[in-house]
């Protein structure tokens, strides 16, 4: 299994989650688990997703998790989960 953190940030509109989720279906990538906090107009999402079934480099998930932020008019950033563990570590 090949984790990686995505985190989305922006504006609460219809349709991120679907979005989001469609991109990663199309793309062989198993969500494992969601956190979101919405108020205020705003949306902060954070995801651990297996990205063990996808086909291309790491650069093509960020890249097209760029073009569904830009659609959806969100900030969506993807990370390796060990580079995210040793940024979070205390």
């Amino acid at each position: 299994m090949e984790k990686t953190i995505v985190t989305l940030s922006g504006k609460d509109t219809v349709g991120i989650i679907a979005k989001v989720c469609t991109f990663f279906a199309e793309n062989g990538i198993n969500i494992l688990d969601i956190s979101q906090t919405t108020g205020d107009g705003r949306i902060d999402m954070m995801m651990v997703v297996d990205t063990s079934g996808f086909k291309g480099r790491f650069k093509d998930l960020v890249d097209g998790l760029d073009r569904v932020g830009e659609d959806v008019g969100c900030t969506i950033k993807a990370q390796h989960e060990a580079i995210f563990d040793m940024m979070h570590r205390i």
